[in-house]
């Protein structure tokens, strides 16, 4: 457990001067040749700024050799000199990332490399170049053998009319060939002149197990769950997916594959995914989904999952250490489906579920998908890689306020991006800003991190109070995975819808949490429960948005919700598909429900019912800089987050700003009304000062009603 005094009557003494836990650990890159005196220098200037820890963060520019013996003789002098300055020591498992190679020691056994499906036609040449990029792209090689051939016939529009695995040539038929090759991963120089490991193989990434936490074990496991409390990975992914730009194009397509991925398929679905290749990568003539492309991604995802998140998850579960990180491209439905398939089913073993959050960019979506995860995993709390690429002018003001609304969506462990050790040769060109001693502001920063800190003390308390659960619509996103052409209007549909309902239920002020049907399908709904039941959560409501296909396991678990008068609503069109394929089922359950239109106005009104929170503002907007107008008094603020969480009779509400303003130069008055649902003696704490004040309140239908300036 991190949160230690969670469990204890709140401490106002805790609350005014935070210990470690509570504060930011940043990514210390260690990016030159390591010297204990600079290091333990370093630790002290980082406690100064306020920083409960370090993440140990290996980076470009480190010239000493990865776990090696004088690596391993820096991290113990720095583990020592953090717990005696009552300071926490986060690991970090590889040499720069993506995770899972550990510097390229785990796949220098060809047998470990990552493996991909290369699907091509005749008469197309490979591509070979040099490949120097920190992902698993696929890297070409000559290391490969033939899975298939086909036969394919595509109608005047690009769509797949018939096709035919062949076992013997046929010269005089119609139709193209294209062949499928499983490949092994070549070079590259960023995984230090071997490859990415293959996530798909359990055996793998027990290697990589092997040669990095098992190191770490044995050198420190005394210290796992007390001065260690973590090990970070980043960035664990498949090699990417890739599509045809358009129907007719002839070029070579990548897809995710390994050794036993056929094997595995056929004994989960009953049928060959090598009998289906050309459907993975053609629309089907009569515009239907195609089941074996839903079952391709559905299956990669789940090996995925099985191999890298739940197999190093119970790895640190066991050793008494937490796992915490973030996946490759998490923030739309096309950049996970390409990547790792989806973010949350990944993350179901993490301890502390994490995000990256890069470039002060309001990823929306990658912040509420790891929330609902860490809620219903009953997870203490959500990581963020903050600040990551924003430059030298990124002041006081930013920090804070990309802090703040991350604190709204769940975020108590703090990963400032990036402190380095050293400025030197390559290091000054790493993404900047350098959150540490080379920064003029680094001996203040202590103002932001007491603020976090104290905030944390807080909202690391009991439970959050949400309402309603909302279906991920990533499923529907697979069936349509095909060439950037005839199937991208309805992505892209899927894609502003996504966007959309997280944008309408966060500014309208109602809290929600997205349900992986992967996820979803390991839990059972209690029979005769009007509450939705989601690991740790009880939603009141479900949401269906807009989905094309649900999973059987979705379908039954909705309908014993709704037949044991559950309130499911659906939102735009019925589900025409269970599991990929036509099935009425849902259009019948959906007759008994209620239905509503895709839009704002309607999901507000009808889940208006649910809401804990509301905040009125009436303030003077700047426009420009020379121009003022006055906003309508008694509008809903439509730039504000809030977080609430229930302890005993006790609610602790948290409120935030989400955007910049128009012009940061000029401040405006706001009057805010907040209103809470329930009669509650309001008290303030001052993040800022550490200070207690009681605050007047009204009482109105059963609400308490608080006016701040």
């Amino acid at each position: 457990m991190l949160y230690k005094e969670k469990k204890q009557k709140f401490d106002e003494r805790q609350f005014m001067v935070p210990t470690s836990e509570y504060r930011g650990a940043p990514f210390w890159a260690w990016n030159c040749k390591l010297k204990k005196e600079l290091l333990l220098k370093e630790i002290e200037e980082i406690k100064d700024m306020g920083m409960g820890g370090v993440h140990i963060h290996c980076r470009v520019g480190l010239d000493t050799p990865y776990l090696g013996e004088e690596f391993f003789e820096n991290v113990e002098a720095c583990k020592e000199k953090l717990k005696k300055e009552k300071m926490l020591c986060w690991l970090y498992d590889e040499d720069r990332w993506p995770s899972g190679s550990a510097g390229g020691i785990v796949t220098k056994n060809v047998q470990y490399r990552s493996r991909f499906l290369v699907f091509e036609p005749e008469g197309v040449d490979k591509e070979e170049k040099e490949e120097f990029m920190s992902a698993a792209k696929a890297v070409r090689s000559k290391n490969r053998f033939l899975l298939g051939s086909y036969r394919i016939i595509l109608n005047e529009e690009g769509r797949l009319k018939s096709y035919q695995s062949l076992k013997t040539e046929k010269p005089n038929e119609a139709g193209e060939i294209w062949s499928a090759w499983l490949e092994v991963s070549g070079d590259t120089p960023w995984f230090n002149n071997q490859a990415y490991v293959n996530t798909l193989d359990k055996n793998a990434i027990n290697q990589f197990i092997e040669i990095t936490h098992q190191e770490y074990y044995k050198r420190f496991a005394d210290e796992f769950g007390k001065t260690i409390p973590a090990i970070f990975t980043d960035e664990p992914q498949t090699c990417h997916k890739e599509v045809l730009s358009e129907p007719f194009e002839k070029k070579a397509v990548i897809l995710p594959f390994t050794d036993d991925f056929d094997d595995t398929f056929q004994k989960r679905y009953g049928f060959s995914i090598l009998e289906c290749i050309p459907e993975l990568i053609w629309e089907r003539e009569n515009g239907e989904i195609s089941q074996a492309r839903y079952f391709y991604h559905r299956h990669l995802c789940e090996r995925f999952s099985e191999a890298f998140g739940d197999n190093v998850g119970k790895w640190c579960e066991d050793h008494n250490i937490a796992l915490t990180g973030h996946m490759m491209n998490e923030w739309t439905l096309y950049s996970q489906t390409m990547a790792v398939g989806e973010v949350m089913r990944p993350m179901k073993y993490f301890t502390l579920p994490g995000m990256d959050m890069l470039c002060d960019r309001r990823e929306l979506s990658t912040a509420k998908q790891v929330q609902s995860i860490a809620r219903q995993m009953g997870r203490e709390g959500v990581m963020s890689e903050i600040y990551g690429v924003t430059g030298w002018n990124f002041d006081f003001r930013n920090h804070k306020l990309a802090g703040d609304w991350q604190a709204a969506l769940g975020v108590t462990v703090r990963v400032p991006h990036l402190s380095w050790v050293s400025m030197e040769g390559e290091a000054k060109r790493d993404y900047p800003a350098s959150i540490g001693y080379q920064s003029p502001w680094y001996q203040e920063y202590s103002y932001i991190e007491d603020h976090f800190a104290r905030l944390n003390t807080a909202m690391t308390r009991g439970k959050p109070k949400v309402a309603v659960g909302i279906i991920h619509p990533i499923e529907s996103y697979w069936s349509y995975w095909g060439n950037q052409k005839q199937p991208a209007t309805i992505r892209q549909k899927l894609e502003a819808e996504f966007e959309n309902i997280i944008r309408w239920m966060l500014y309208g002020l109602i809290d929600f949490d997205f349900i992986s049907e992967a996820v979803l399908g390991e839990e059972t709904q209690p029979q005769g429960l009007d509450q939705f039941i989601m690991g740790e959560m009880r939603y009141q409501v479900i949401v269906v948005p807009d989905c094309f296909t649900l999973r059987e396991s979705t379908y039954k678990r909705l309908k014993a919700f709704q037949e044991a008068g559950g309130n499911l609503v659906f939102m735009g069109a019925i589900p025409e598909y269970i599991d990929g394929v036509k099935d009425s089922r849902v259009s019948e359950m959906a007759e008994k429900c209620s239905q509503i239109d895709y839009s704002c106005e309607s999901l507000l009104n009808y889940l208006e019912v649910y809401r804990s929170v509301d905040i009125f503002i009436r303030q003077a907007e700047g426009i420009d800089a020379t121009r003022i107008v006055q906003k309508e008094e008694g509008i809903r603020t439509d730039n504000m987050f809030y977080q609430i969480r229930e302890e005993e009779e006790c609610r602790w509400l948290f409120v935030c700003h989400v955007n910049r303003p128009v012009d940061e130069h000029i401040t405006f008055l706001e009057e805010l009304k907040i209103q809470i649902r329930g009669e509650y003696k309001p008290v303030f704490y001052d993040t800022l000062t550490g200070q207690t004040t009681n605050i007047a309140a009204v009482y109105s239908s059963g609400d308490t009603i608080i006016t701040v300036y």
